[in-house]
C-alpha cells in the first residue's frame, strides 16, 4: 500500500479499437519527446491476494487462477512476455533502452508468488534493460506470506528492500481491517529481512473507526521498536462499495472522522520526529538517507514503465495503463499484443498541474523554476500574490525558491493545490 499506483491525471484520451494502431501511434509520439538521460523506474503490479481486506479498493483478486494464463503459477511467465513485447516496441520506434533506476513490486500481495518467481522476473528485467548499480529494488509483503527462507531467496536474488504491510499492532484494529497477521509475523519478517541485509519499511494505517489515540501510539511504538528505517502512515479512506463501506453505511461502525485523522497525523509526525525520523513526503518518514527512491521518483514525475494488470506508465508528458482485469490482460499478451488501453497525452497546462500536484507533497518542496517558465507575466503576478497569501495563512513557506508545505499545509494539501492552480488559471487572471 506504499503507493496508490492507480491514480491518473485528467488528460486527453485517444482510444483506438486496433491495439497495433494504438501502440504505433503512442510509440511515434513518445519517440520524439523522450529524454534518454532521465531516470526510468519500473513498477510491477501483482494482483493476487489471500483475501480482500474490508477497506481495500485496489485492483486485486483472491482467485488463484483467473484463466487464460492469468494465474499465480503463470504470472512470472506472463510478465516476462510483457517485458519482451515492451522491449520490441521500444526498438521498433527508436526509443533508446535505459537501465532501470528503481523497481517496485506492489499489489495485491507480490509475496503470494514464490520468491523464485519474483527473482525470475528481476533476472528478466536485468537481461533485457539492465539495472543501474545500487538500484533500489523493493517488494511489498504481507507478513503472513514470507518466512526466513523466502526472504533469503529474495535477498540473494537481488532485492534490496521489503515494505511490510503491518497496518496496526493492535489485534482489535487488525480485526476491523480484516488483516490476518499478528505482530509476531511482522517481527519475524522484519528480523529475517534485516539479517539478510535488506532495508525495511513499515506501512501503518490511522483513523480506523473506533481506534483510540493510545492504540495509534501503540502501533507507532511497535514500528519504531522494529528498528526499521522507513515508516509510511496512511489515513484510512473507505470507498462506499467496499465491505467496510457497507458496514459503515449500515451504521455497524462509525464513519471515518477527518478531525480524528488530522489529530493522529500530527501525533505521528511529532512521535516519529522524536525518534529521529524525518518526513520527506506527506505520508512518509525515514531515517536520514533511507528515503524510498522509487516513491520520490513518482513525486518528481520521472518516467516509469508499469507491468501487470492495471499498472500505469508515465513517459514524457503521457500516461498509459494496462488492461485492468488479469484475464483480458493475459489475452492480449497471448495474442502478442501489449495490453494497453487509454493513452493520455497531457497538454502543457495539464502537465504543469501535475507538476504542482506532485511536487507540493515533498519536504524539499516544489521548485518555482518548474512553474514560472510556463507562465505569462500576468499569471506569474497572480501566483506570487497567492504564494504570499498561503505564507500568511501558514500553509507553506517559500525557502530558496521552493514551495514547502508546513505541518498545517500537509493536512490541507488539497487546499494549497487548488489555490495555486486557481491563481494561474487564465480566466481568473483578470486585471483589477
Amino acid at each position: 500500500m506504499t503507493v496508490d499506483h492507480s491514480f491518473r491525471p485528467t488528460g486527453s484520451t485517444f482510444s483506438r479499437e486496433d491495439p497495433l494502431t494504438l501502440q504505433h501511434a503512442y510509440g511515434n509520439y513518445v519517440a520524439h519527446r523522450i529524454n534518454p538521460l532521465t531516470p526510468l523506474e519500473l513498477y510491477i503490479h501483482v494482483p493476487f491476494c489471500l483475501r480482500r481486506c474490508g477497506y481495500c479498493d485496489f485492483n486485486t483478486y483472491t482467485a488463484t487462477d483467473l484463466g487464460h494464463g492469468a494465474s499465480r503459477s503463470q504470472f512470472a511467465h506472463m510478465i516476462e512476455q510483457e517485458i519482451h513485447l515492451l522491449d520490441d516496441w521500444q526498438e521498433q520506434h527508436g526509443i533508446p533502452r535505459r537501465p532501470i533506476s528503481t523497481i517496485f513490486f506492489g499489489g495485491g500481495t507480490p509475496t503470494l508468488l514464490p520468491a523464485e518467481d519474483l527473482v525470475h522476473i528481476l533476472t528478466c528485467i536485468r537481461r533485457t534493460w539492465g539495472i543501474l548499480p545500487h538500484a533500489e529494488i523493493t517488494t511489498e509483503a504481507n507478513p503472513d506470506t514470507v518466512n526466513e527462507r523466502s526472504i533469503e531467496t529474495l535477498a540473494n536474488g537481488g532485492f534490496t528492500r521489503i515494505s511490510f504491510g503491518m497496518q496496526s499492532a493492535v489485534p482489535r484494529i487488525l480485526n476491523i481491517l480484516d488483516r490476518t497477521h499478528d505482530q509476531q509475523n511482522v517481527i519475524r519478517g522484519v528480523r529475517a529481512a534485516q539479517e539478510n541485509g535488506l532495508r525495511t519499511s513499515i506501512d501503518l494505517i490511522y483513523g480506523t473507526p473506533t481506534e483510540t489515540m493510545e492504540e495509534w501510539k501503540q502501533s507507532l511504538t511497535a514500528a519504531v521498536d522494529l528498528h526499521t528505517t522507513h515508516i509510511s502512515c496512511y489515513a484510512l479512506t473507505v470507498a462506499p462499495h467496499t465491505k467496510m463501506g457497507r458496514i459503515i453505511r449500515d451504521h455497524r461502525i462509525p464513519p471515518v472522522n477527518d478531525d480524528d485523522e488530522a489529530e493522529k497525523y500530527e501525533f505521528a509526525d511529532q512521535f516519529l520526529t522524536n525518534h529521529q525520523f524525518t518526513w520527506y513526503e506527506i505520508s512518509n518518514w525515514s531515517i536520514h538517507g533511507e528515503e524510498s527512491q522509487h516513491n520520490l521518483g513518482y513525486w518528481k514525475n520521472v518516467d516509469w514503465f508499469g507491468l501487470g494488470p492495471g499498472a500505469h506508465a508515465h513517459l514524457t508528458t503521457t500516461h498509459i495503463h494496462d488492461e485492468l482485469h488479469p484475464r483480458i490482460w493475459a489475452d492480449k499478451l497471448n495474442a502478442h499484443l501489449l495490453p494497453w488501453v487509454e493513452p493520455e497525452y497531457l497538454t502543457a497546462e495539464e502537465n504543469l498541474e501535475e507538476t504542482i500536484l506532485l511536487g507540493i507533497r515533498l519536504r524539499e518542496g516544489l521548485p518555482l523554476s518548474q512553474i514560472i517558465p510556463s507562465l505569462t507575466s500576468t499569471q506569474t503576478n497572480h501566483l506570487t500574490h497567492e504564494i504570499h497569501q498561503l505564507e500568511h495563512d501558514q500553509l507553506l513557506t517559500l525557502t530558496h525558491q521552493h514551495l514547502i508545505p508546513t505541518l498545517k499545509g500537509r493536512l490541507l494539501n488539497d487546499l494549497i493545490i487548488n489555490r495555486l492552480l486557481e491563481s494561474i488559471t487564465p480566466q481568473n487572471n483578470h486585471t483589477t
